[in-house]
Parts: C-alpha cells; structure tokens; sequence
C-alpha cells in the first residue's frame, strides 16, 4: 500500500519558548484538497513549511510521500511545491525571463507565456520590482504550476488578488486535482475555500480543533469564533 500523501505525528515545532504547533496529528490522502484554517498565529503557515521541508519539528515527525521532512528534505522537495507571500524572483527580470532562467534550471524547455497565461499575467518586459502584489502573486503561481507538484502548499493563495484572481485561484486548484496533485491550502477565506476542498481542518494556538468536510468548515469557524473571520 502506498503511503498517503501527508502524516505528522505528534508534531511539534517550536520558536524560542513558544510552540507555534503543538501535538498534530494529520493524515491526507493523495489526491485529497485539504483546507487548514486559523486566525494569524495559529500555526498554519508553520505547519506548510514544515512539510516543505524548510523547518524541521522540535518533536514528532511528518512525513510526505513516505518521506521524512527532516532526514530526506531533498526527496520531499523534488515533489512539492510551496507558495508563500514572499516568492523568490530576480527583481531585474521580467515575469518572462524570470520563468524562462528557472525552466533551465529544472532542464526544461516549456514555453514561459504559456505558463503566463494560464495565471492571467500580460507578458510584459519591465522588471518584476515593479509590479504590482497582484502581478506578483499571479506570477508565484505561474512558478508553482512550473514545478508540477505531487504537492501543492498554498500559503493564503487567495491574498493580494481581486475578485478576478480569486476566480483565477479556484481554477488552478481544480487544475492541479485534476492533475492527481494534493492540495493544502492555509486560507482565511474560509467560505470559498472549503467549497473547493474535500475536508477541512481549524487550527488554534497550534493543535487541530476541529475536523470535518470543506464545505462546513466556515459553519465551524464562525461556531469557534463567534462569526468574525
């Protein structure tokens, strides 16, 4: 039997004295879009680093893809792909070129416009510091969907984009499901996202609250936060 796509175990990650994950036990399937939501805080953005294998667990473990994150981060990384508020681009490039030198580097020849209008970002030729949060989330996406990952990590994928980009978000992700890639996504959005997504988990002070099916997750936060999202 192959393993799932994500388990931590008694999962603990600590800054100085302060546990920003605390105990979690998390199984996902492969395939599955799972939807961790939580207030600023919680652990959610911690929780997706870690099983990116940027930050190694004070105690516990997580592994994906049958990988430990902490002693086999290279087979970990080569299958997973993680968007984050701050992306790693060239300032001095274009979203173009900056596609085009990352390409190489993975040993392929895509074409970096098609990748560039699969994110709905115009091709254009000035340099990426002066785009726009926007533009530059739409290009972080367009690096993601590069990577072709077995899983994605979506950190607020829905942050710094109009109604137009949410539309753009929900279509991505329903692309990469069907892909056969799994899908964590951290989101304060929580209505839209647990529309998209299979289940569902809240996250307070580091350990998992509440689980249950995506959809119902907004009904759990409002329950868990007196309405305010």
């Amino acid at each position: 039997m192959e393993p799932p796509a994500v388990e931590t175990s008694a999962l603990g990650r600590r800054y100085g004295r302060r546990w920003a994950l605390a105990r979690v036990n998390l199984q996902v399937a492969r395939g599955e879009r799972l939807l961790i939501a939580g207030a600023n805080g919680s652990g959610k953005s911690t929780l997706l680093r870690v099983l990116a294998s940027l930050l190694a667990p004070s105690i516990g473990s997580a592994r994906v893809f049958g990988h430990d994150v902490a002693t086999e981060a290279g087979a970990v990384r080569e299958r997973v792909a993680l968007l984050t508020y701050t992306p790693g681009v060239y300032e001095d490039l274009s979203a173009r070129e900056n596609l085009r030198a990352q390409l190489r580097l993975l040993g392929r020849d895509d074409a970096p416009e098609a990748l560039l209008e699969r994110v709905g970002l115009e091709l254009r030729d000035d340099p990426v510091r002066g785009y726009s949060a926007g533009m530059r989330k739409r290009l972080s996406f367009a690096r993601l969907l590069m990577q072709r990952p077995e899983l994605a990590l979506l950190d607020e994928p829905y942050g710094q984009l109009d109604p137009e980009g949410f539309k753009m978000v929900d279509g991505l992700v329903a692309e990469l499901s069907q892909a056969g890639a799994t899908v964590i996504m951290a989101s304060h959005m929580v209505e839209r996202a647990g529309a998209l997504c299979d289940r569902g988990v809240l996250i307070d002070q580091g350990q998992v609250r509440w689980e249950g099916p995506g959809p119902q997750t907004a009904r759990a936060w409002d329950a868990a936060h007196g309405g305010g999202r």
